[in-house]
């Protein structure tokens, strides 16, 4: 049975933001945030689709993220920055922030300081791959990897070491926001080997299928 996975980030949507979401959306499983998107509306937003919601901070929200400051239709706290979550039959994973595009910058990270949160995360990767047999279903960042999606100034430079995260652990869907869309032929949505890589700015709808624990 497909799963409906609402994700959005960093630009608030009128019809989203509106009593109107529960008829566009209303069959929605999961919201994901990616990042820079305040916390009313995300609770808004879960609240009439009385769905279970999980997110990252972008850069632009405040710091520590408090992991109570957004919550779930049953007041569960969802930021899963640097975590690895199971929701309904998906292995999920959470890195928030943008590259490090000033020193006192709040959720920035150097190249190097990602890779180590990489690193952290490691260990639950390898035992949801003998547990399950796989690494994971969908790695939910607020940044793209280097070369998708993402641009040459400081501020928007993508990782990477998400693009050695998806030749290794090779999650299906890796979501993220960060990379602002004005033209209607920019390219949001990008195959690398098992992945596809989406840009769900203001938000996108993506069905997934869960998988068993054997992988199939």
């Amino acid at each position: 049975m497909l799963m409906k996975i609402l994700a959005l980030s960093d630009q608030m949507v009128d019809h989203l933001y509106s009593p109107s979401v529960k008829e566009r959306f209303g069959d929605v499983d999961l919201v994901v945030g990616c990042g820079d998107l305040p916390s009313y509306y995300l609770e808004f937003i879960v609240s009439m689709l009385n769905a279970p919601l999980i997110h990252v901070p972008g850069n632009h929200d405040p710091t520590p993220p408090a992991r109570e400051s957004a919550l779930d239709p049953h007041g569960c706290a969802s930021n899963i920055d640097g975590l690895v979550i199971e929701e309904r039959g998906l292995l999920i994973a959470g890195l928030g922030g943008s590259i490090r595009y000033r020193p006192d910058g709040v959720n920035q990270y150097t190249q190097g300081e990602m890779a180590r949160r990489i690193l952290a995360i490691t260990p639950r990767l390898l035992w949801n791959r003998i547990r399950h047999g796989r690494f994971l279903d969908i790695l939910v960042t607020h940044a793209p990897p280097r070369g998708i999606h993402d641009a040459e100034d400081p501020a928007h430079v993508g990782f990477a070491p998400f693009n050695r995260f998806i030749a290794r652990f090779r999650p299906r869907y890796l979501l993220h926001g960060h990379s602002h869309v004005y033209r209607r032929d920019a390219v949001t949505s990008t195959r690398v080997g098992q992945t596809t890589v989406v840009n769900v700015y203001p938000y996108r709808v993506i069905e997934i299928e869960p998988r068993t624990t054997n992988g199939h």
